[in-house]
């Protein structure tokens, strides 16, 4: 694993992965794991205890420990300890764990409407103050180019291989 320069002192490790350079196979090495990505939903949620964790995801104890361990050494998630006597620790969202919100959220929109009949959470918004929208409303989510402030569909959309030694369609033969 190589460090994350940009983050600094709140590094995240990158993984080595095989195939493509790829961003998003790197990030799912760090928290693509179904017991880590509902670790993390719960620590969202509010749950920061261990039992707490163990009971809303189902998750066999040693295999949620094990994934916890692993989120806390990718720099996600950090233990604090609310006791001394016996010692035991909360789970607490890293910036790189909170930066995980719109992914969790577009997991559950999904499954919203692909996976499941009825959606059992609704995530609730109220506009800040002189917003014109100030009556709590159901979220939805649409991505935004920072750049032009246009909202960013499929096809407006292309594809720039940045790897050294790859295009679109894969490795290129020579290089």
């Amino acid at each position: 694993m190589t460090s994350n320069a940009k983050q600094g002192e709140n590094s995240v490790p990158h993984p080595e992965v095989p195939g493509r350079p790829c961003s998003a196979a790197a990030a799912l090495q760090l928290v693509g794991e179904r017991w880590a990505l509902l670790a993390i939903r719960e620590i969202f949620y509010g749950n920061q205890r261990f039992d707490q964790i163990v009971r809303n995801t189902g998750a066999p104890r040693d295999r949620l420990a094990a994934r916890l361990r692993a989120l806390e050494e990718a720099g996600v998630v950090e233990r604090r300890p609310y006791s001394e006597r016996p010692l035991r620790f909360e789970y607490h969202l890293t910036e790189a764990g909170r930066d995980l919100a719109p992914v969790m959220h577009a997991l559950l929109t999904w499954g919203d409407r692909w996976a499941v009949d009825t959606p059992p959470v609704a995530f609730r918004h109220r506009g800040g103050p002189g917003s014109e929208h100030d009556a709590e409303h159901d979220l939805d989510l649409k991505s935004t180019c920072r750049t032009c402030g246009e909202e960013a569909g499929s096809g407006g959309l292309t594809i720039d291989v940045r790897a050294p030694g790859w295009d679109r369609s894969g490795p290129i033969e020579g290089a």
